[in-house]
């Protein structure tokens, strides 16, 4: 078993094929709770978002302080590690959940028309979760969120949706309140174990064996690694480069929707011409059609009389 098997929000096992969100047991506490919101992996070309929240009663404050929850950027990936495992040893007081939102739906989000930008797709998740924690019957009193754009317009909205929650969105809330960074600790572990243990499922061959059929995994034809994911990380770039086929493009770990995977596909992808001729004679049919509908008065066309023998 890899290190990143024993994350219990990322079975990485199997290849991520679609968004999906986990919730650790629900702390048995009294409550009222507060809650912190953040996320990771908004920026890169590759890999999911991950937005995460984590929970504690409002009494638990104190205790909270002393755990080392930070941002979790400022943090090592063993401390990072460590402190998931924090998260998960006190379930009558603390709980969290994360959204992992898969690349694919990413990409299908941005690019549809009209398009759901990735500033909507964030707040669709945080609201899901916050929402859902509820569901599960955790009172909330108070919720910090780190900024997603205008904190006042972004407060405003959370506000109206959960009435009788305090909400506090700020800019760098993972470093201020350590609720969020217990947050941003989920979502950082579960995102980077999806990065590090991805398993691609276009590399996938099923293989006869005497017991029936067996997934059988080649990975070598993308070679590399991949690193942090950002676009300007260079081992990120030279695997989108070696990485390119050009006729089917990237596998289903490359955000489609990015401009460095928009400009590695212009240059260097096959050019394709779609040529549906089921619409290619609709519309020849259509332009006759028009043709010899010229000629005709307006009541003809009205009627749609085409000549004296349909009378």
């Amino acid at each position: 078993m890899s290190e990143h098997e024993g994350i219990p929000s990322a079975d990485v096992s199997v290849p991520l094929t679609a968004s999906y969100t986990y919730h650790s047991p629900k702390p048995t506490t009294e409550g009222p709770y507060i809650l912190g919101v953040d996320e990771a992996g908004r920026g890169p070309a590759l890999g999911p978002l991950v937005y995460g929240v984590a929970y504690c009663p409002a009494a638990y404050q104190e205790e909270l302080e002393q755990l080392g929850f930070a941002d979790s950027k400022t943090l090592n990936a063993q401390t990072r590690s460590n402190l998931l495992s924090t998260l998960c040893s006190d379930p009558a007081n603390l709980g969290w959940s994360v959204r992992v939102i898969a690349p694919a739906a990413i990409s299908a989000g941005m690019l549809r028309r009209p398009p759901h930008n990735l500033n909507r797709q964030s707040e669709d998740a945080t609201i899901l979760l916050i929402r859902e924690v509820l569901a599960r019957g955790v009172p909330l009193a108070a919720v910090y969120v780190d900024a997603l754009g205008p904190t006042e317009q972004w407060q405003a909205r959370l506000s109206a949706l959960f009435p009788g929650v305090a909400f506090t969105v700020a800019n760098k809330a993972d470093g201020k309140f350590k609720i969020v960074g217990a947050a941003s600790v989920a979502a950082k572990v579960t995102r980077d174990a999806w990065i590090e243990g991805w398993r691609f499922e276009e590399a996938g061959v099923e293989e006869e064996d005497g017991d029936g059929v067996e997934r059988v995994v080649d990975e070598t034809q993308w070679g590399g690694p991949l690193g942090s994911g950002y676009p300007g990380d260079p081992k990120t770039v030279a695997w989108i480069k070696s990485s390119l086929e050009p006729t089917f493009g990237f596998p289903s770990i490359v955000r489609f929707s990015w401009t460095t995977v928009k400009v590695a596909l212009e240059k260097h992808g096959h050019k394709v011409d779609w040529i549906d001729d089921g619409q290619a004679s609709l519309t020849q049919a259509f332009s006759s059609a028009m043709g010899r509908d010229k000629d005709r008065c307006a009541v003809a066309k009205e009627l749609s009389i085409r000549s004296v023998g349909t009378l």
